[in-house]
């Protein structure tokens, strides 16, 4: 039977201390001198613990059951409540170096060098995934079995992917806290391994020439909105990633330079970006101009001219066209570019990573400026632009074979 306030009130001291019990291993410890303890009784790996929960009456038998209930919670979660309880109060004493003080203080040091989507997710996991179980604890005792416990937790969801990434966000974390003088060493690091592989997942995307043409004409043909209809015809000759995209300003395109200059806080890498404009696209621009050049955008929401193109709009406008996501994304438009410049048109490889904003370097090991290369780029762009104008024409295409 579980307590109730009056059976706790007439409990009365005997000679020898005696236990009450509530159930799920809540109990009262009544001592000879009258004192009443509450006790929770609990397993874990194994092994039976006991925690104290306080005293009766300034715990309630509700706070008790609260109480109780944390604990029984955490011990769902593969959390040990007594050795929790233990690291957060050290914590406590040092709170100025607990893995979630220093990892706030990592996160603000690099937010300026993030992109704002990175940014959220970066806080979005460490609150969600990490401090809960980890925050409270002091940096420099954080080892790897730790980390792993944590990286378990998000693998045990089916997020293997998620908790690859996770591992090297508490690598950073750790490995700053070591530059700093608050750790001894990363044990994140010991971790490599300790998770099976992800399965990488690519975009949809359609690289073999003819269906491309299909899917040119059938852009051409799209029957909605004409901004949406001009940012695939864009994309498809640009090939940005979708958010540079829909976030394209008419203030970063240089008619007469016939380019587009996208600032650095804008790509993934952080570095800023030149796209060659080909006659095609300079055509789309212009095309758009009265009915969007006033705005800030060019690819503007359906809504309002305040806000860029919605993420899910070229992703409607495929479905809407037929193309399902395991045919054809936005960011597949980049993989067809990429596989169709370097097999069929026999670009450089060089020129077609640095033109998809990829990490290239030079001889030396330094990244490229934004100009690196600028006029062989522009006429591979123009040299892409005319290639797809002559694949919606119905050219006959002719896959080239590299020399080898």
């Amino acid at each position: 039977m579980t307590l109730t306030d009056k059976k706790i009130r007439n409990a009365k001291s005997r000679q020898a201390q005696y236990k009450l019990y509530d159930g799920d291993g809540l109990f009262l410890l009544v001592m000879p001198n009258g004192s009443k303890y509450w006790r929770f009784r609990y397993r874990y790996e194994g092994k039976e613990k006991t925690i104290a929960l306080g005293t009766y009456p300034e715990i309630t038998l509700l706070d008790a059951r609260g109480k109780r209930h944390a604990a029984r919670t955490q011990l769902a979660h593969g959390i040990d409540p007594g050795q929790q309880r233990k690291a957060q109060k050290k914590a406590q004493t040092d709170i100025k170096d607990s893995f979630e003080v220093i990892a706030r203080e990592w996160y603000g040091k690099y937010l300026p060098t993030w992109a704002p989507s990175h940014a959220v997710t970066i806080i979005s996991r460490l609150e969600r995934d990490i401090f809960p179980w980890m925050g409270q604890q002091p940096i420099g005792e954080v080892k790897a079995p730790d980390v792993l416990r944590v990286l378990r937790r998000v693998e045990s969801r089916g997020a293997l992917e998620s908790a690859r990434r996770i591992r090297i966000i508490c690598g950073q974390v750790l490995r700053y806290a070591v530059a700093t003088g608050r750790a001894d060493r990363d044990g994140a690091a010991d971790l490599r391994g300790a998770l099976p592989p992800a399965v990488v997942k690519h975009m949809a995307a359609i690289t073999e020439p003819n269906k491309f043409a299909d899917l040119l004409r059938a852009i051409d043909g799209y029957q909605g909105s004409l901004v949406v209809k001009c940012a695939l015809q864009f994309q498809a000759l640009t090939f940005v990633r979708p958010g540079e995209l829909r976030h394209a300003e008419w203030q970063e395109i240089d008619f007469d330079a016939g380019q587009w200059n996208i600032p650095a806080e804008k790509m993934k890498l952080r570095l800023p970006h030149v796209v060659p404009l080909s006659s095609q696209a300079v055509d789309i621009l212009k095309e758009l101009e009265p009915l969007t050049g006033k705005g800030r955008y060019v690819f503007p929401n359906g809504r309002t001219f305040e806000r860029p193109l919605s993420e899910n709009g070229v992703l409607a406008a495929l479905r809407t066209l037929g193309y399902t996501k395991e045919q054809m994304t936005g960011h597949g438009f980049r993989a067809a570019a990429r596989t169709m410049l370097d097999e069929v048109l026999q670009q450089r490889v060089d020129l077609i990573e640095h033109q998809l904003a990829h990490a290239v370097r030079d001889p030396n090991g330094r990244a490229y400026n934004r100009t690196a290369h600028l006029e062989a780029r522009r006429k591979m762009m123009q040299t892409w632009a005319d290639y797809l104008e002559g694949l919606r024409a119905g050219a006959k295409v002719v896959p080239l074979v590299k020399a080898k």
